[in-house]
């Protein structure tokens, strides 16, 4: 099997290639259509793909800083392993599953081998420790073995910006199988039907619903469905749960707290449990606002945000 190239992507703009990526799935949605990405929803896959995406022109901070870095971790790798790589610029096309699309960082010279570029936060090292790799990247190379047809792919990041390391991703075809299937699924019952997925209660669903909607239409309302008592019901079993599991958090805190007395921290066989002296300074608004009004108001910043309340 050899993938097809869609596209050549030499001289693409960015609005070009974005057009691209709507024709099909690539390596960074598959992670979002199986539920473990924290940037991205299916929800958010949906709306890409349909030209919907409040946020697809927006590049981030780390976005951009990956794609800056992309060739001198490339090159380091090839110096640290001694193979060499090539760039393929145009978007792949699996050649039976025309909606799997694969943009390639690097190829392997004289392989059927891939390489997939990353730049990592300090914060973020646990994730790469020992024989560990994030279970988004993991899938985003299978991806691209599903389209290309390649036995294996290396990952290659720069953490903090002072560690380099590289791993190797054996060819699973197990689960190649079974990511052809959700992405088929999500393509052809989702994106050609035009019926978006549910939202979900991932971080990416609140965020997109909040670029989605920023602003409410003062004294609007709507009549929802009648399946929305169940979910407001079943939220108020939640909020009794969550209340209290808190309380019996707290209660073996307490617990904990007055075995330790005055002791700053305790031991036990595999934990250690600190109860440390702090200090915070906050500073008073209120009395800034009756005193130096002409200050408060200096240094206030105005947002807006839209809270959910149910009565």
């Amino acid at each position: 099997m050899r993938a097809e190239s869609l596209v050549s992507t030499q001289e693409m703009s960015r609005e070009e290639w974005l057009e691209q990526r709507r024709k099909g799935l690539g390596g960074s949605d598959i992670s979002a259509i199986a539920g473990l990405n924290k940037w991205k929803s299916p929800i958010g896959v949906y709306l890409e793909k349909t030209g919907q995406s409040p946020e697809e022109d927006n590049v981030g901070e780390a976005a951009y800083w990956g794609n800056v870095m992309e060739d001198v971790v490339a090159q380091e790798f090839s110096l640290r392993t001694g193979m060499r790589v090539r760039k393929r610029n145009a978007i792949l096309q699996h050649p039976e599953h025309s909606f799997m699309l694969a943009n390639v960082d690097r190829l392997i010279v004289g392989k059927k081998e891939g390489l997939e570029c990353k730049t990592a936060s300090e914060y973020l090292k646990g994730d790469w420790e020992d024989e560990e790799i994030p279970a988004a990247y993991l899938l985003q190379c299978q991806h691209y073995m599903a389209v290309t047809g390649y036995k294996a792919w290396h990952i290659a990041v720069l953490i903090g910006g002072n560690k380099f390391i590289h791993k190797r991703i054996e060819r699973d075809d197990e689960l190649i199988e079974y990511l052809i299937g959700i992405e088929k699924d999500f393509w052809e019952n989702h994106v050609l039907a035009e019926m978006p997925p549910l939202f979900d209660g991932t971080d990416a669903s609140s965020e997109l619903l909040k670029a989605l909607y920023p602003q409410a239409e003062p004294t609007s309302e709507i009549n929802l469905p009648g399946d929305v008592e169940k979910m407001l019901e079943a939220m108020d079993q939640l909020a009794e749960d969550i209340k209290s599991f808190e309380s019996q958090k707290k209660e073996y805190e307490n617990r904990i707290k007055a075995l330790m007395g005055e002791n700053e921290k305790g031991i036990t066989p595999t934990r250690v449990v600190s109860w440390k002296n702090y200090e915070t300074n906050r500073i008073d608004s209120k009395r800034l606002k009756a005193e130096q009004p002409d200050l408060y108001k200096k240094y206030t910043n105005t947002s807006t945000a839209r809270r959910f309340t149910v009565k």
